[in-house]
């Protein structure tokens, strides 16, 4: 549930507001501003005015309510250091925006006209550009080029028409590198004016984002730029980011943005699908492409919709193998094949509950409940119906099932494979293997030649 709360009156005016706003804006004061508690998926608000549209369900995350004023929607962000539980057992302390990294989700209608009240309850100042969209310069966020910096415990206000539907973000663009690190992003979603432009029967959007946070420690190591160690999904990382869950022969669309220092190819199993958008715009139907896989390019957003013809439980995951691990260390040595029984003794003299691990691979790792540091999660972790899953990070799953209601996205438990469907042990007699005599490329003859 949402608790709602009134941070500043309006005295705290903001210096970017026109004089024409803050008359239709003084009187009334700010708009709440919404906090969540819970890292939970929370179910799609519905639109209570002006054009129909399906909302869009944000993957361990929520959408941040408005109020109308004179025909303008207003929302309020609050930009201020935020705890956010990344899975059981660990919490990061990040910074966001109204009591989560990433902030709440904007959604609105193209046509609309928005007025957004940014309070800064950081230790420094800040600014919010607004990712891909088409305003007036001087609001498009850029600290010292394009507006002030909203200085500490100020309140500025960004007005302007969204000329444009489609998927856009938001984030700083003052001391980019460490808001950004400290997990500061959120999505903005513009619907169609047209009810039954795209629309479809569900709607998932999620950012890519990554930490580097020592076991043991909460804050992220804001400059780093490429040995990352967690890689997460709206701040959250496998088994605990919620699974996307679908009524069978729905049209589904899942929006991905891409906020972190690196490209993440995501590969969804059991479908082909189109994708339909990018935060340049929609694609037009001549020009889309079929995959399995979508490679999300750094600042960049893509979208893909399928029809959900498939009951079962299908991976969806980021196809970079160490984007699919916690707490994932850069310095471990491989131990592949080497024969660890003689130091083993001789270590357990010292410390008796010390388990040899990595000689035939990582596996054990996935089925041990080994004692932790503080606030850190297994490396690979996360149990299915057959055993451990043995993933970590960016993976989740996308649960298929008959007779869904429209707004019904509880877990709806792990799928029992129909008989004949799934995989066996086979304990027959088997075909004499064949095996390359060399490495020499074999050409192939053709039909027509003799010798």
């Amino acid at each position: 549930m949402l608790n709602r709360r009134q941070l500043f009156s309006a005295g705290a005016s903001a210096a970017l507001v026109s004089s024409t706003a803050w008359a239709n804006t003084a009187n009334m004061g700010l708009p709440e501003a919404a906090i969540m508690d819970t890292a939970a998926t929370q179910s799609p608000v519905r639109p209570s005015s002006g054009p129909d549209y399906n909302p869009v369900v944000t993957l361990n995350g929520w959408t941040l309510p408005h109020r109308m004023n004179n025909g303008v929607k207003e929302f309020h962000l609050v930009a201020e250091p935020v705890e956010r539980e990344m899975a059981e057992g660990m919490t990061a302390y990040l910074w966001g925006y109204n009591g989560q990294s990433p902030g709440p989700t904007i959604e609105a209608v193209e046509g609309d006209r928005v007025r957004i009240f940014v309070t800064n309850k950081l230790p420094e100042h800040t600014t919010i550009h607004w990712h891909g969209m088409i305003l007036p310069s001087g609001m498009d966020g850029v600290g010292g080029l394009s507006q002030p910096h909203i200085p500490v415990g100020k309140t500025f206000v960004y007005e302007f028409d969204l000329i444009k539907s489609g998927t856009f973000m938001y984030h700083p663009h003052s001391d980019e590198m460490v808001q950004m690190a400290m997990g500061m992003m959120g999505f903005f979603v513009v619907h169609p004016k047209d009810p039954a432009f795209m629309r479809v029967d569900r709607d998932f959007v999620f950012l890519l984002n990554a930490f580097d946070i020592d076991p043991g420690t909460y804050v992220p190591r804001v400059m780093e730029m490429t040995d990352f160690n967690l890689w997460a999904w709206n701040s959250r990382l496998f088994p605990d980011i919620d699974p996307l869950v679908v009524s069978k022969n729905d049209r589904v669309r899942v929006r991905v943005g891409n906020l972190t220092m690196t490209n993440h190819p995501i590969h969804m199993h059991g479908y082909d699908f189109e994708v339909t958008c990018t935060d340049g715009g929609w694609v037009r139907p001549e020009a889309r492409w079929p995959e399995v896989s979508i490679d999300i390019p750094v600042g960049a957003m893509r979208a893909y919709e399928f029809d959900a013809k498939y009951e079962g439980d299908w991976a969806i995951h980021c196809h970079k193998s160490h984007h699919t691990m916690n707490a994932m260390g850069h310095d471990v040595p491989t131990f592949i094949g080497v024969d660890k029984r003689q130091v083993t003794q001789k270590i357990r003299k010292i410390q008796p509950e010390y388990m040899p691990m990595g000689t035939a691979g990582m596996a054990d790792m996935g089925e041990m409940e080994m004692e932790l540091p503080d606030n850190t999660v297994p490396m690979m972790t996360g149990w299915g119906p057959h055993g451990p899953i043995e993933m970590g990070g960016m993976f989740s799953v996308v649960k298929v099932r008959e007779g869904l209601a429209a707004d019904n996205y509880s877990d709806p438990g792990w799928y029992e494979n129909p008989p004949g469907t799934q995989a066996y042990e086979w304990t027959g007699s088997l075909p004499e293997p064949v095996k390359a005599g060399d490495a020499t490329t074999k050409l192939t003859p053709k039909p027509n030649d003799h010798g």
